[in-house]
């Protein structure tokens, strides 16, 4: 079997890296990859958001299957152009994938099906949600409407961050047409999880839940990055919570999402915030979470290749998904200034040695260049490492942190405390 994973990040990696232990598969291809995909598939030069070009280069590659990571090319419809195509492809479908490319439809879904989320606003005019805001209590949440690579959601402690949050995404435009709609929510207390599931369109089957770490700097704070670290499982996260979870959220919304005439295939990434009065939706993801994947594939122990050929046949029902009983703890390395500015280009030393110390290093940001592994973004690597338990995979993950090094490399201490 010859398999194409699109994207090119550590969420990537994680899910080429787990694909390429089916015996299954004979080949895999990565589009654009980086360069620790490059040690297990040939990746090929095409952007994960051209969605002809890499439709094109799979039906001339003749693949078999492809899986894709990122949320871009789920949302401007790759899953529809390759099975009008007739190619075999892992993921939901434009309309379904929605839920992720709008907030604004997910909350209003929620909101018709009585699925538990937080209050809200929608706001298309500026000076209406100064309005709301100068008439609200804080703290307040403030999203954009659309994707904006995990960063488009702003928890405003003070009324003037809430204020500032809005005119930068509908006057200043930060992240584009993604602004031109803003939900304005009320701010939900607790902790956080996040739960994963596979999904056919009828039957939806969780994942081991996990919990990411949103902000730049230990003890959450600083701006929402696309995640500094994560673990798994989530030990608050109780049977009765998930039982919970799994019938009043995550069920329903598979239903209501086939009552609308747009059924859920792919993994549904649910985030969710744990509170006082129950679990409630942060939000919905239409595909495999990043860093989270990173903490939650590789305790995996079922071949994944067999899972998603039966969400893509309709019969995940009759697929039996099997766990390791080991904790995960992933440390993500980021570049100086990230979710800002940051330089590329600087050279990475040490990877080997840390997986001499019984991590795995998942590459995101990276690039090879004259036989060097260098800088390529923002997210450089996530070091992952599973233990009996948190704390001896959180001691494995950070002595392996160790070992490596580049100008710049920022990450946060308190991943798993």
């Amino acid at each position: 079997m010859k398999v194409l994973v699109v994207g090119g990040g550590g969420r990537e990696h994680a899910l080429v890296w787990k694909i390429a232990r089916s015996p299954r598969v004979k080949k895999i291809f990565s589009a654009p990859g980086n360069a620790g995909i490059a040690a297990l598939a040939e990746c090929v030069n095409i952007k994960a958001e051209d969605v002809k070009g890499l439709a094109g280069f799979a039906e001339k590659e003749g693949i078999d299957l492809t899986v894709v990571g990122p949320e871009v090319p789920l949302v401007t419809g790759i899953v529809d152009e390759f099975e009008n195509r007739g190619l075999r492809i892992f993921g939901p479908a434009k309309a379904a994938a929605k839920i992720e490319g709008s907030k604004v439809f997910a909350k209003e879904l929620m909101k018709k099906y009585g699925i538990p989320t937080a209050d809200y606003r929608v706001f298309d005019d500026l000076g209406e949600a100064v309005r709301y805001i100068h008439d609200s209590e804080t703290p307040l949440v403030v999203k954009a409407e659309g994707l904006a690579a995990g960063k488009g959601v702003v928890v405003a402690r003070e009324r003037q961050e809430a204020l500032a949050a809005v005119k930068s995404i509908m006057k200043d435009g930060i992240f584009g047409d993604s602004g031109r709609r803003v939900v304005i929510e009320e701010f939900l207390e607790g902790r956080e999880v996040t739960v994963l599931a596979f999904c056919d369109g009828v039957t939806a089957v969780p994942m081991e839940c996990s919990r990411d770490y949103k902000r730049a700097y230990d003890k959450d704070r600083g701006p929402n990055t696309g995640g500094m670290g994560a673990v798994s499982p989530a030990y608050y996260y109780t049977p009765d919570i998930s039982e919970y979870v799994n019938k009043n959220i995550i069920r329903k919304t598979l239903e209501a999402m086939r009552l609308e005439g747009i059924p859920f295939k792919g993994v549904l990434y649910t985030g969710l915030m744990l509170t006082s009065k129950g679990p409630k939706v942060l939000e919905f993801n239409c595909r495999f979470g990043d860093p989270e994947t990173q903490v939650v594939v590789p305790r995996l122990k079922t071949d994944l290749v067999d899972i998603i050929e039966a969400v893509i046949e309709g019969r995940l029902s009759e697929c039996s998904i099997n766990w390791t009983g080991e904790k995960a703890v992933c440390v993500v390395l980021a570049s100086a200034g990230y979710p800002g500015d940051y330089e590329k280009g600087k050279e990475i030393a040490g990877i080997e040695d840390a997986e001499r110390e019984g991590a795995m290093v998942f590459h995101a940001g990276t690039a090879l260049k004259h036989g060097k592994i260098i800088t390529a973004g923002g997210r450089v690597l996530g070091v992952t490492a599973l233990g009996r338990t948190e704390e001896e995979a959180r001691e494995t993950a950070y002595q392996a942190v160790s070992r490596i090094r580049f100008d710049g490399m920022h990450y946060r201490k308190d991943i798993g405390l």
